[in-house]
């Protein structure tokens, strides 16, 4: 009776230890961010990805939701899809004034410019706050989910780091703010988006994730970390172009 009463106290605790994986990725994500090793601090929002989804397929498959992994859930995604890439983008804000020839140091031009980057943060708290009492939200989303945004921003920092007119883009002061501003409406806009939530594998049902993951494979596999930011593009394009297709196919009263 002992040892069952503790292997069910582990057990019950397995999908809230993935969870604290995820924040302990977070946290050195910032850390990173600020030590000046960006690629190193997405690796890190990249882990954290992989644990946030494997918490709640634990979580499922085991059979232990609690009200404490939820509120713990989102605790830690909002230090890993929050706090984390808005650290990355204040990296890249401040390399791109740096680039311009602006003081970077505390209280000087590039610095206090880029602190629009930590918009990031404030809206992904307001995001994960909506999503907790949002009814709408248990088999899709209603705006863009904190872990799309904090790897759209992840990969602009590859991007920055290659070359050609990608890069440039990229790396463009105007660009990267104005990124910032359209990513952080889109954590709270009323968008209709896709789960990757399957309920069953077959076809019919299961057509635009096919699809998504597909196309999804084969931008990775040619861009790798890269072609993160097409990814999410695309699946805000496929959520669009299924909730037009819906609204054209309803039948009209």
């Amino acid at each position: 009776m002992y040892i069952m009463s503790h292997l069910s106290f582990i057990v019950r605790h397995i999908p809230n230890a993935i969870t604290c994986c995820n924040l302990l990725c977070g946290c050195l994500s910032l850390v990173f961010s600020f030590g000046g090793q960006p690629l190193m601090a997405c690796c890190c929002i990249f882990a954290a990805t992989v644990f946030d989804f494997f918490d709640g397929f634990a979580a499922r498959s085991l059979r232990v939701h609690s009200s404490i992994g939820k509120e713990l859930d989102s605790l830690a995604d909002m230090v890993s899809f929050g706090v984390a890439p808005a650290g990355i983008m204040f990296f890249l804000l401040l390399s791109s004034m740096e680039a311009r020839g602006y003081a970077v140091e505390m209280y000087a031009c590039g610095w206090l410019l880029s602190l629009p980057a930590f918009i990031i943060a404030v809206f992904s708290a307001l995001r994960l706050a909506k999503f907790n009492i949002d009814p709408r939200q248990t088999d899709s989303f209603i705006g863009l989910p904190t872990p799309a945004n904090a790897l759209f921003i992840s990969s602009l920092a590859f991007i920055v780091r290659g070359d050609g007119i990608a890069a440039a883009i990229a790396g463009n002061t105007c660009f990267l703010l104005a990124a910032t501003g359209v990513f952080s409406f889109l954590l709270l806009a009323e968008l209709p988006l896709f789960s990757l939530k399957f309920k069953s594998f077959d076809w019919k049902n299961n057509k635009v994730r096919y699809v998504f993951l597909t196309l999804s494979a084969v931008i990775l596999a040619i861009f790798r970390c890269s072609g993160l930011a097409p990814v999410i593009l695309l699946y805000i394009l496929l959520s669009l172009s299924v909730k037009a297709l819906c609204h054209q196919h309803k039948p009209q009263k």
